[in-house]
């Protein structure tokens, strides 16, 4: 995925004057989607994340077609092609910073309700399967430290707070 991003050495001015020399990695950004139906589950996807050689269990979530491509556009699509669900609304939440020390990636968060299930359309390299399970539970595997991937922790809790109202923090 090299056309998704560029990496680069960057000279920087510290404060004291010095100059140093930073890795940046260009990323066009990504979106991301927390699917709750009427009933209150939440849709997952598990996937293996090669980086980590890891089976990780995660909203869904691609990076944008290009660059400039509207965060709420890619958030739909990434619904659609991984669980086969369309949704009524889709409510932007927030805009993650995944790793600001080296990285420009920044991945817009929704939340996605009144859903409907249609067919899956994942790429080639692709190999995904639908976890479904109370939104309640996936709040309790956050919290117990099971769900490591951060745009995960940010969605589920944030949709857990969106839908119960800022007394379910308390």
């Amino acid at each position: 995925h090299a056309a998704n991003m560029q990496k680069f050495l960057a000279g920087i001015r510290l404060p004291d004057g010095r100059t140093a020399l930073r890795e940046i990695v260009h990323h066009k950004g990504a979106a991301a989607v927390v699917p709750v139906d009427d009933e209150g589950y939440v849709y997952l996807v598990r996937q293996h994340r090669v980086a980590l050689d890891l089976m990780t269990l995660e909203i869904p979530a691609g990076k944008l077609d290009y660059v400039g491509e509207p965060h709420i556009a890619c958030a739909e699509r990434e619904l659609q092609e991984e669980t086969g669900l369309k949704c009524e609304k889709l409510e932007h939440l927030t805009d993650l910073v995944t790793t600001p020390a080296f990285c420009t990636e920044k991945i817009g968060i929704f939340l996605a309700t009144g859903l409907s299930q249609h067919e899956t359309h994942l790429d080639d390299d692709e190999f995904i399967d639908v976890v479904k399970m109370p939104l309640t539970e996936a709040v309790q595997l956050v919290m117990r430290g099971e769900l490591p991937d951060a745009k995960t922790i940010a969605g589920v809790l944030m949709a857990w707070q969106k839908l119960h109202g800022p007394e379910a923090c308390k």
